[in-house]
């Protein structure tokens, strides 16, 4: 049987990343450029920086995927492209690319949700089992994703505000910690206790939904009026403190989904996922379930790349779902939500 190859693209953000994956669950290459160091100074993405950077950086890391890869255009199956959410004009360079490359090379063309890729990213572990949830925390969102069967996809509960990872970048600022500031904070959590009992808002709310700009608050106010007083905080304990926090609410609110959506598998996925504190308390509490494993996407594909697009793309190439020349970049592109 002839192998299916895609070659996928991502650059929601501030990541240029080209992959090819093989079957939609072997990854032959997955080249990332990252543009951390040039956001840092500005303490967060600046969307016309990360567009420059995807103009000058998408051309090398598609010839080297390629090379990676051992492959030519001629072996190829498919292209896709993450086409949203994300930040419109980064999005759109890598629609131009695949675009591009598919037209001149008589290519289909896949159209790919980036949230769908971060779900999918758990193929590279193990073959998805249906009824799933996915549990999907990253910098710009922070979502319960019920999937009923593959390809289908239904949000059951989002943040009404601040995501997860936005949270943590914005109280990393406080903290001295340089953008990114999730993986620095997480290592501080570990070393310190939870001892402000910050408030865990929309914790037992009846909807799934979550809420971080209170937590936020809270947290930037505690510090400030100990600076307006001279007192020194233990800053171990700050960051165990905000982690708890946000890992009770997250923890909590999918148990609960769990249970009211019996499910063969719970999917971290997302740059929150690689947080050791949310994957620890998670893997914990899905113990206590019989029917239902935890299911981890590999922390090397929790931040955005192009392997994750490719497994997706597989699952679209599959059941057809073509794109064309009119394909654009949508920025607040969304899964349906669940009627209930």
């Amino acid at each position: 049987m002839a192998r299916t190859l895609i070659l996928a693209f991502e650059t929601s953000c501030d990541e240029t990343s080209v992959a090819v994956v093989e079957d939609g669950h072997t990854i032959l290459s997955n080249v990332v450029a990252t543009q951390i160091k040039s956001h840092q100074r500005f303490g967060g993405v600046v969307p016309e920086v990360a567009s420059r950077h995807h103009i000058e950086q998408i051309t090398d890391c598609l010839n080297l995927a390629l090379e990676q890869a051992g492959v030519t255009y001629d072996d190829l199956s498919a292209v896709a492209v993450t086409y949203g959410p994300g930040l419109v004009g980064a999005l759109l360079i890598g629609v131009t690319a695949a675009k591009t490359v598919a037209f001149a090379h008589n290519l289909p063309l896949l159209p790919i949700n980036h949230m769908a890729g971060h779900i999918y990213a758990a193929r590279f572990v193990e073959p998805i089992e249906f009824p799933a949830l996915a549990l999907l925390v990253s910098g710009g969102h922070t979502e319960l994703v019920y999937m009923p069967r593959i390809g289908e996809f239904k949000i059951i509960g989002e943040t009404r505000d601040d995501a997860a990872g936005e949270a943590y970048d914005k109280i990393g600022r406080v903290l001295g910690i340089n953008y990114p500031a999730g993986k620095e904070v997480d290592q501080l959590a570990h070393q310190g206790q939870d001892v402000f009992d910050f408030p865990r808002a929309m914790d037992h709310d009846d909807s799934y939904d979550f809420s971080f700009s209170g937590l936020k608050s809270a947290f930037i106010n505690t510090v400030h009026h100990a600076d307006q007083i001279g007192e020194t905080l233990d800053r171990s304990n700050l960051a165990a403190s905000f982690q708890q926090a946000v890992v009770d609410v997250l923890a909590d609110k999918t148990v609960r989904a769990l249970h009211d959506y019996p499910v063969h598998q719970l999917i971290l996925a997302g740059g929150v996922a690689a947080n050791q504190g949310l994957r620890e308390r998670l893997a914990s509490e899905v113990a206590g379930i019989e029917t239902t494993h935890l299911v981890k996407a590999p922390l090397a594909l929790c931040g955005d790349n192009a392997a994750m697009v490719g497994a997706a793309a597989a699952v679209a190439f599959e059941q057809g779902q073509l794109g064309d020349a009119t394909l654009n970049a949508d920025p607040s592109l969304d899964f349906d939500y669940l009627e209930r």
